[in-house]
C-alpha cells in the first residue's frame, strides 16, 4: 500500500517570531508616518488642485493641475478667525485659491486685482483699481478652447453687469476683490463680492500636468510652467 506523505514546516524559534513582528511594525510605522508627512504636507505646505473651468484662460486652461503654496499666506485656525503665521496677506495680480464666498465647500481660483483700502470700479467689462486699468493678456490663442466650455447663464449675468455707465467697489480692509482672466466666462467678485483674507488658502505657483480635453492629448509644453 502506497505510505502517505506528510510535509511538516519547521516552527519558528520565539526570536525568529520576535523579528518578523519587529518588520511588520517597522513597515507599519513608515506607512503611518508617511501618511502623516503626506497630509501635514497637504494642509499647511502645498495641495493639487484640478482646473475645471475657461475662467482663468489663458493663464490657465481647463485640465491643468496645478500646485498651491498654502505656507505663504499662513494657516486657518479652526473655530476662529483669522491665520498664523502668515508671511504676507494677498497683493495685486496673484493667483489665489479660495473658499466661495456662496458656498465654502467649493474652491475657486482668480486673481487678485485690489486689496483692503482699493477702489476698484468695473466699466463694460474692464476693471479699473485707484484710477489705472488693469490689463490682461490677450485670449485670442484660446478663443476656441474657452468657446467650447462658454456657459450661456454666465453670458447673460455678465450682460446685466455691463449695463451703466460702471459699478465701484470700496475694497474694505481685511477683504480682497478678484476677477477672472477670463472677463467674459467668469463668476467673480463682480457679482459675489469681495474674498475675506481668512478664505484665502494659498497662491498657485506651477502647473506640474496638463491635459486637453477636447484634443484628448497632454499638454506638454504646459508642464513644469510657472503661474504669473
Amino acid at each position: 500500500m502506497p505510505r502517505d506523505e506528510f510535509k511538516t514546516e519547521r516552527l519558528k524559534t520565539p526570536s525568529e517570531a520576535a523579528d518578523v513582528k519587529s518588520k511588520f511594525r517597522e513597515y507599519a510605522e513608515a506607512i503611518i508616518l508617511a501618511l502623516i508627512l503626506a497630509l501635514f504636507i497637504r494642509t499647511f505646505v502645498v495641495q493639487a488642485f484640478k482646473i475645471p473651468s475657461p475662467s482663468m484662460v489663458p493663464t490657465l486652461l481647463v485640465g491643468d493641475h496645478i500646485l498651491v503654496n498654502k505656507f505663504l499666506f499662513g494657516f486657518h485656525i479652526p473655530f476662529a478667525d483669522g491665520k498664523i503665521m502668515a508671511i504676507r496677506n494677498p497683493e495685486p495680480g496673484d493667483v489665489i485659491v479660495f473658499k466661495y464666498p456662496r458656498d465654502r465647500k467649493l474652491d475657486f481660483i482668480k486673481r487678485c486685482i485690489a486689496v483692503g483700502g482699493d477702489e476698484v470700479e468695473i466699466i463694460d467689462g474692464h476693471a479699473w483699481v485707484n484710477g489705472q486699468e488693469y490689463k490682461l493678456t490677450s485670449l485670442e490663442d484660446h478663443k476656441k478652447e474657452f468657446e467650447y466650455y462658454y456657459d450661456q447663464d454666465l453670458k447673460m449675468l455678465l450682460c446685466d453687469q455691463r449695463e451703466g455707465a460702471g459699478i465701484r467697489h470700496e475694497v474694505p480692509e481685511g477683504k480682497i476683490f478678484v476677477m477672472g482672466d477670463n472677463r467674459d466666462n467668469s463668476n467673480d467678485s463682480r457679482f459675489w463680492g469681495f474674498v475675506d483674507l481668512a478664505d484665502v488658502k494659498g497662491k498657485a505657483i506651477v502647473i506640474y500636468w496638463s491635459w486637453d480635453k477636447i484634443k484628448k492629448w497632454p499638454r506638454f509644453s504646459r508642464i513644469g510652467d510657472g503661474i504669473n
